[in-house]
């Protein structure tokens, strides 16, 4: 199968319904919906349900997305960790905040100094509102968005355990671009301990609804996990992402300076790590699905089962060598890509499947809409809960992702438009071109296609903040 059939697949058809009353759960007198919002670091479309790598082992994952709706054909904001987190969190896009990039303090951006977050408009309604594990980009963690904070306000992880002798590599000076086998049990990890809490929460009474922020670092560098999620994936069948040599050849230039295949890429490549590093990826991605796996079971056997949404986002997608380029950090399918999967008791039914564009902006309005709390009308994003009461229904809004000011990615159900600062283009058609390969921007045949999606540019391209501390999260 085609590493995106998936993307291509009719999605399951549902009757159109109009919003009820979510389901009462089994403990607890309100009629208001506990929220599980969990979030995954530096997750592309490699896992099961979404079929972007034939190799990959996510059960947890995939039997989460068939309770409810996956969204096949979800786009991030902004292709890095601060910025796509500051814009789903606050509902605000790159383009009018001006955060960008990852050094820049969201909270200083004039437009997001006093933005309500997801979590502070819920804590607004009376809920009681916790986080643990990834949830804000690592350097700039928002204390006011929460009640309590695992394992600190001020610190988003704990701490991993370290090889020696590192890099595992081999590549000289690599930093976190590392990959290699942790000859340590699961309860020694990090994302272990997050579920750890996750689980305690869900094991407490709560006497009002609950908003539960779960996030897992992994797999976000350096890939390091036990041993037996590498033995997991045998060196010798890891199958390689297919890639074109020449593919940046009719990329513009500030699409080549994004890719810097000179860079991760040939040192991959030089000290020949590239299966190795598809193997650390897989390992890593299977890892963080065991602690995906204990926290749904902890919901499932807990008595807030009932009344419970979830909603389970990736902040971005990641290369591992396709348009020569690794990390995410650029404007194409593989770094705009990520899973979105929504279930809402009373409302999704199982096994739905959407193919429409949709843009991480729109969890903010989602989720307000699904617990009926007081809608904001600042907010840029366009609620799904139509999808989620039917995913066939016409939608036709294409996915927006900026990666720096004026540097923007439109993706439809069928295409992919870039259009960059100095207002150079590429266009892609995923019907013919699923793998990005043949850029007919300059092809006078599908001028009404881009101008058609040019019309969701924004209009507002504001000035990046000053940039803060650098951090390689």
């Amino acid at each position: 199968m085609n590493r995106r059939a998936f993307l291509r697949m009719t999605a399951a058809g549902l009757g159109a319904l109009a919003l009820p009353e979510l389901a009462q759960g089994r403990a607890g007198n309100s009629n208001k919906p506990n929220v599980l919002f969990m979030a995954i670091d530096d997750l592309n479309d490699w896992i099961g349900c979404l079929g972007g790598h034939p190799d990959v082992k996510t059960p947890n994952m995939d039997r989460l997305a068939a309770r409810g709706v996956l969204f096949t054909n979800a786009h991030c904001c902004a292709p890095a960790c601060n910025p796509s987190r500051a814009s789903l969190m606050t509902g605000i896009l790159p383009s009018t905040s001006g955060v960008y990039h990852n050094p820049n303090p969201w909270r200083r951006s004039g437009v997001l100094k006093d933005a309500v977050t997801i979590p502070q408009h819920f804590m607004a309604h009376g809920y009681r509102v916790v986080g643990g594990g990834k949830i804000y980009h690592g350097g700039f963690p928002d204390p006011p968005s929460w009640q309590e904070y695992f394992p600190s306000q001020t610190r988003s992880q704990p701490q991993d355990p370290m090889p020696a002798n590192r890099p595992l590599n081999g590549i000289p000076n690599t930093a976190h671009f590392d990959w290699g086998p942790l000859d340590v049990g699961d309860e020694e990890m990090g994302d272990y301990k997050v579920a750890d809490w996750a689980i305690s929460e869900l094991n407490k009474r709560h006497d009002r609804p609950f908003f539960l922020g779960c996030g897992f670092f992994r797999p976000h560098l350096p890939w390091y996990v036990p041993q037996k999620y590498f033995d997991m994936y045998p060196l010798d069948k890891v199958t390689l992402p297919n890639i074109n040599d020449d593919d940046l050849a009719d990329v513009p230039p500030i699409g080549r300076q994004m890719a810097k295949p000179q860079g991760d890429h040939k040192k991959v490549i030089d000290h020949n790590q590239w299966r190795k590093a598809v193997q650390a990826y897989l390992a890593s991605i299977s890892w963080t699905d065991t602690c995906v796996g204990r926290v749904i079971d902890a919901l499932e056997e807990s008595p807030y089962a009932d009344n419970t949404i979830i909603v389970f986002w990736g902040d971005h997608g990641w290369h591992l060598g396709e348009k020569l380029h690794w990390r995410k950090f650029a404007l194409w399918e593989e770094a705009t890509h990520a899973p979105l999967m929504f279930v809402a008791p009373g409302l999704t039914k199982p096994g739905g499947r959407c193919s429409r564009a949709v843009s991480f902006s729109a969890i903010y309005p989602t989720l307000i809409e699904l617990a009926r709390l007081a809608p904001k009308p600042e907010l840029e994003g366009s609620s799904l809960v139509p999808l989620l009461k039917d995913p066939n229904t016409p939608w036709d809004r294409p996915a927006l992702t900026t990666h720096g000011k004026d540097n923007h990615s439109l993706r439809d159900e069928r295409w992919r438009y870039i259009r960059y600062s100095d207002g150079m283009e590429e266009l892609y058609d995923h019907d013919a071109d699923p793998l990005e390969w043949k850029n007919l921007a300059s092809d006078a045949r599908y001028a009404d296609v881009k101008e058609r999606l040019a019309a969701f540019l924004p209009a507002k391209n504001v000035a990046e903040i000053g940039k803060g501390l650098q951090t390689q999260n």
